[in-house]
């Protein structure tokens, strides 16, 4: 583990009624402490999950339209105003990483079509846009990370089915079982959270709180839909039944 601790600069935030302040989690943020070297955020779209990993990328310096330190391009690059009012606190300190979004992705594969064509290597030696979304994502995850380093993932479930989620989780536990690697990721997956031995952290009821798997909303939802499809499918529909 490198990214021990995330902490809000309560005195510096200008006021609670800007986003993202306003935000009920960030706003009643002090300090996260970071204990595995897989932590996932869930929570609703708009809780805020993202708007902090982005401010986490930020302070790290990798490009917040997704990349690491080196890859400098402006399209749809995001400005995180948060960035500016939280502290991170490493043991020991590592430059080395990647930001993932998932939804400014074509953005960065477009990027890495325009240099030095030798750079496709760490991308599994053709360009990413020759693959499917699916492909293109493993390729990174599979080629481009690598060494000491911690990886900011933005929903990546967004390209993989369910055969692919499990097979990222298996690269995820290469990377992370050595010591060498930790990830931060938000996600919806309610396969990606099995990850075992994993922290997730919820963003949901106003403030951010360590969570068991089994009670997040994404398994529970999700084994009682396919524990009682029809019951379930009956309940959701019966207003236009009626």
């Amino acid at each position: 583990m490198f990214l021990k601790r995330i902490t809000l600069l309560q005195e510096k935030v200008p006021s609670t009624n800007r986003f993202p302040f306003s935000i009920p989690s960030i706003k009643n943020l002090d300090e996260i402490q970071l204990e595995k070297n897989v932590t996932f955020f869930v929570g609703e779209n708009g809780s805020g999950k993202s708007t902090l990993l982005e401010a986490i990328a930020d302070k790290c310096e990798f490009n917040t339209a997704g990349g690491g330190r080196n890859n400098l391009y402006d399209v749809h690059k995001s400005e995180s105003v948060l960035g500016d009012y939280i502290r991170l606190s490493w043991l020991p300190k590592v430059s080395n990483g990647f930001f993932l979004r998932a939804e400014s992705f074509y953005n960065f594969a477009t990027h890495i079509d325009e240099l030095d064509p030798s750079i496709l290597s760490a991308y599994g030696g053709r360009s990413l846009h020759e693959q499917s979304h699916g492909e293109s994502f493993l390729s990174l995850f599979l080629h481009r990370f690598k060494g000491e380093a911690i990886y900011l993932l933005d929903e990546p479930e967004a390209a993989l089915s369910p055969a692919r989620q499990l097979t990222f989780l298996k690269i995820i536990h290469d990377l992370a079982s050595t010591g060498n690697a930790q990830f931060v990721i938000a996600t919806h997956s309610p396969i990606l959270l099995g990850y075992p031995e994993a922290d997730i952290l919820s963003f949901d009821d106003d403030r951010i709180s360590k969570i068991d798997y089994e009670m997040t909303e994404h398994y529970q939802i999700t084994s009682y839909f396919l524990q009682n499809r029809q019951r379930f499918l009956s309940e959701l529909f019966r207003d236009d039944d009626e």
